[in-house]
């Protein structure tokens, strides 16, 4: 039975009934509906999935007076009348005693709440979960495409096409515009689809007493005074105040940085310190690594730590692109321009005497002809492509422009923990008590890897050396964590010796030992030893330790010399604490194994140094990155010891670093903020707050700021980030939402594809702007001419429209899909300040158009010695323009390399492109249906290759200005090193 929903009108919303409880016949997961309301924009998928699960349930409605009969504890029927149950923060929850926090949230410890008290607290404090907006409807989101202000231009230009009845005008501009936004919304909804592929996990679920039985609910229907039940692999269902624990190991790594299970412990906290301190506290999404524990519930939904990290990033906006800017300033540029051209023809009018209206007209159709509609559509491609091409390497855009957007990155700032790293503890380093020392190579659970002799480089295998085989065993031995399938079950550090064992083929070896006692790890001792026996032979019981190295030693009396037992003399003991220290001084986390028949009698067997290790490739990115001129800044929640280690394993700042704490970022000063940020190489001891206020300081001071992580704790910084970098596997879903962009593998050197990619594209957008400006400045200014000075004009409308088509159509838009240098990345990131069109882009741009016009021009004059305009004059013009335009799109496949550097077949699109349309010219010319409509005759083959010889002039005089600017760098190159030569 459930109780009455009861609101103030004694109506309510959807009544409440307790989930199905073991053995009830069908489980939770059987009983799911389809998701609901799932999707919203820029939210945490994880916080929705708590919202879309409904139990199927059959209600019945109690008659009056039972719903008081159903509560049983009078404490419970005296919070109801009250109504005075609130979630109590995590600071004031750890001062108080168990008995304490039960009797100010009314409960009781043994038998938890009813299902009346659930009701009532539910009513007053909502479900556990986030309350997120509706989600924005498709139409909008396709409509929001239209809002780009050169697709507004390119709105207006049809406008005005339809004013002056120039309709195929208004229909082509109509056209590319839809053409532009459907390719872009069909593009990001493709990628939030995927990213809703990626995120589709189990909702989850928690073990909680309620009506005196434990039961296994999904963690949304949680109250705050819940008693809840933790076991090893549970996801931490709320904010919870321990009240009982056993060996209780929390991974807070998601949410801290720290990658070492936190201890926790249920005793009240008198004077507690940072939040990460709160030791018996553990906060919704971290991990149960090891043992058990019971709680109550002190905060859901919005009111836990998870929902101060999710009001944080619902706060926060995310900046435009510099793509986005870039395009919005050469759209105001096209405006000025378009106006400029209106002015200067209406003003010539005037001065000739010409009617102002006719005059204006004219202007207007050619600022409209002018403003190249091919852009968007190239725009809008090329990013489609660069986003597929990633899509391809795993990963995910969510948005096009961002695609671009690392091209222009010169500051990265990465979390640590599961993104530089796996967070996957793996021995790197190990000392033998008799002075053998080996490396260990390999990362991670797989096994895959070797333990090789530092002096020997041997490869060492099982028993092939007696001392390193007997510490591996100990590690092997005095261990309770499992892999399978690579899957860690257990603590990392634990974890990280059974990886060696499997490395040198001893993980089987517990299996030779049967387990007769185990002493388990406690805060206080830092030990855990195991008593065992060996299956096959009649021995005496054997101990193995492992734990901290001071205290592990106080229970040797001897030291393993190749399998013999010797005396421990302090010369010895000082010899491995000298190395203890020395392993420790690198960041490793050190471990000391010792084995014996008894404890106080155990023979000290040496020293396992393990640390969560770079990831693959992550060295050779970074280094790339620095020499490309990207900033790498490491930003960790770790220890500087651990921070300055991974620092030093992925050639951070060379060597040379400047290391800050977040509690000396909290005392800088504004003003200084931005300088000293700067100069930062590692931050360690950060909160998300820190991070988030390095961003902004990094922002503040010009910087494009990236920003990769996978944690709750990167949300907040990875969506204020220009670009934010989630971990697709590692990574939590909050991050994944608040990023931009998604490496489905965790591979941060995909990194240096995107960058690649962000470059390419902004390079084959500016030359395309290059080919088609100079081209219809061309067309433009031999119309203008010939409409000013009342002369003949030199090209017929049809002959317009064809050229118009070459402008717009294939070898423009194959301009867009060339491939990516491969020298980009060694290029600095372009400042975001700087406009697609620079004043050196400008420049090239008119002079590429004054050799057309000039040679155009020439072609015209040659061709009409007697002032008439014959079909061979217009031919020869028209064919003389269009090779123009071919020659000028081979010198605008690169703005700075030669078409020899770059290679003539390297981009088989636009080989394809100019082919076929030289072939479609060679058809309007000789072909006679078409010589009608274009109004064209035969040319000769000496004509063809007079007028191939001089179109190539622009060609050649492009190919001269890259070199000439070639030399003028290598001449400020060498002036600049000879001056640090002087200076040094």
């Amino acid at each position: 039975r459930c109780p009455p929903p009861i609101g103030p009108q004694g109506v309510g919303t959807e009544p409440v009934c307790e989930p199905p409880r073991p053995g009830a016949g069908s489980t939770a997961s059987q009983q799911l509906p389809a998701p609901g309301n799932m999707s919203s924009k820029r939210v945490p998928k994880l916080f929705q999935k708590l919202s879309g699960f409904h139990l199927a349930r059959t209600y019945h409605l109690l008659e009056n007076g039972e719903a008081e009969k159903e509560v049983k504890d009078p404490c419970e029927l005296k919070a109801v009348e009250q109504e005075a149950v609130i979630a109590i923060p995590a600071r004031e929850a750890c001062k108080r005693t168990k008995d304490e926090l039960a009797k100010d949230l009314h409960v009781n410890l043994q038998t938890g709440l009813s299902n009346y008290a659930v009701l009532r607290r539910r009513l007053k404090h909502g479900r556990n979960e986030f309350k997120v907006d509706n989600t924005e409807p498709v139409w909008k989101k396709y409509l929001g495409q239209f809002m780009n202000p050169l697709i507004l231009l390119l709105l207006g230009s049809a406008l005005v096409s339809v004013i002056t009845t120039e309709y195929e005008n208004a229909i082509s501009i109509t056209v590319a515009i839809v053409i532009v936004v459907t390719v872009a919304f069909v593009q990001e909804y493709r990628s939030e689809k995927s990213l809703e592929e990626l995120n589709k996990l189990v909702p989850p679920e928690c073990n909680c007493i309620r009506e005196g039985k434990l039961q296994h609910l999904f963690a949304r229907e949680l109250v705050p005074g819940d008693v809840v039940c933790l076991s090893v692999g549970d996801r931490v269902p709320a904010d919870i105040r321990l009240v009982e624990t056993t060996d209780l190991l929390v991974d807070e790594s998601s949410f801290t940085g720290e990658t070492e299970p936190c201890c926790k412990t249920d005793g009240p906290l008198p004077d507690p310190g940072d939040i990460t301190t709160l030791s018996n506290i553990v906060f919704m999404g971290t991990l149960v690594r090891y043992g058990k524990g019971k709680g109550i519930v002190i905060g859901v939904g919005e009111k836990s730590q998870f929902g101060e990290v999710f009001k944080m990033m619902q706060k926060e906006e995310t900046p435009k692109t510099p793509l986005q800017k870039s395009m919005d300033t050469l759209g105001k540029q096209l405006s000025l321009f378009s106006f400029g051209i209106i002015g200067l023809i209406m003003l010539i009018g005037w001065l000739q005497g010409k009617r102002l209206l006719s005059m204006f007209t004219i202007g207007v159709s050619l600022a409209v002809a002018a403003i190249p509609e091919g852009l968007p559509i190239v725009v809008t491609v090329t990013l489609a492509l660069g986003v597929m091409r990633m899509a391809k390497k795993r990963v995910i855009v969510k948005k096009l422009p961002i695609v671009e957007t690392l091209g222009c990155c010169n500051v990265i700032c990465s979390d640590k923990t599961g993104t530089l790293t796996a967070n996957e503890m793996t021995v790197t380093q190990l000392t033998t008590s008799d002075g053998f020392h080996a490396e260990v190579s390999g990362v991670g659970y797989s096994g895959k890897g070797s333990v090789r002799l530092s002096h020997s480089e041997e490869i060492l295998k099982e028993f092939s050396n007696i001392s390193v085989g007997k510490l591996v065993e100990a590690g092997c031995v005095a261990n309770n964590a499992v892999i399978r399938k690579n899957v860690l079950m257990g603590q990392p550090t634990e974890g990280a010796l059974i990886a060696l064992a499997m490395k040198m083929g001893l993980d089987s070896i517990s299996d030779l030992y049967i387990r007769k006692k185990e002493i388990p790890f406690s805060s206080e001792q830092k030990w855990m030893a195991v008593k065992c026996a060996l299956k096959s032979e009649e021995q005496e019981d054997i101990y193995f330790m492992k734990g901290a190295f001071e205290e592990v030693i106080q229970y040797c009396n001897s030291y393993n010399s190749s399998g013999m037992p010797q005396p421990l003399t302090p010369q010895q003991q000082a010899l491995y604490l000298q190395e203890e220290k020395n392993m420790g001084s690198r960041g490793l986390r050190v471990l000391a194994l010792a084995s014996g028949p008894e404890l106080g009698s155990l023979a000290f067997l040496g020293l396992v140094g393990m640390i969560d290790p770079p990831r693959t490739g992550v060295n050779e990115a970074v280094g790339i990155l620095l020499e490309s001129g990207v900033s790498v800044k490491m930003i960790t929640g770790d220890a500087l010891e651990t921070a300055l280690a991974i620092g030093r394993n992925i050639g951070l700042c060379n060597g040379k670093y400047e290391a800050m704490s977040g509690e000396e970022l909290e005392i800088l000063e504004e003003s200084t903020l931005s300088s000293a940020v700067k100069k930062v190489s590692v931050f360690y001891r950060t909160s998300p707050k820190h991070k988030l206020k390095i961003i902004k300081a990094l922002q503040q001071s010009g910087a494009i700021v990236g920003m990769t992580g996978d944690g709750v704790n990167d949300a907040v910084a990875l969506k204020s980030a220009d670009i934010g970098v989630a971990m697709g596997q590692a990574g939590t879903d909050v991050s994944k939402e608040a990023a931009d962009m998604i490496l489905v593998d965790d591979d941060f050197s995909t990194i240096m594809n995107a960058i690649e990619e962000g470059k390419g594209i902004f390079y084959n957008i500016k030359n395309f702007v290059r080919f088609q400006l100079s081209t219809s400045i061309s067309a433009l200014s031999l119309i203008t001419l010939s409409t000013v000075f009342n002369l003949p004009n030199p090209l017929n409308a049809m002959q317009i429209l064809w050229i118009n088509i070459i402008m717009d159509g294939p070898p423009a838009q194959s301009l867009g899909v060339e491939p990516v240098d491969k020298d980009a990345i060694k290029q600095p990131p372009r400042s975001a300040k700087d406009a697609i069109l620079s004043k050196s882009l400008i420049l090239k741009i008119l002079i590429s158009a004054a050799v057309i016009i000039s040679g155009t021009l020439f072609v015209f004059w040659k061709e009409i010695p007697d002032g008439k305009v014959t079909p061979r004059t217009t031919t020869m013009t028209f064919t003389c323009f269009v090779f123009f335009d071919m020659f000028n799109a081979l010198s605008c496949r690169s703005l700075t390399k030669s078409i020899f550097e770059i290679g003539l077949c390297r981009n088989p699109m636009f080989l394809l492109s100019v082919l076929g349309s030289i072939l479609g010219q060679m058809a309007v010319i000789y072909i006679p249906p078409l010589q009608k409509v274009f109004l064209t005759q035969n040319l000769e083959v000496l004509d063809l290759l007079f007028l191939t010889g001089l179109s190539s002039s622009v060609f050649i005089v492009s190919e001269l200005i890259k070199v000439c600017e070639k030399l003028c760098c290598r001449t400020k190159h060498v002036k600049m090193q000879n001056v640090e030569i002087g200076l040094s």
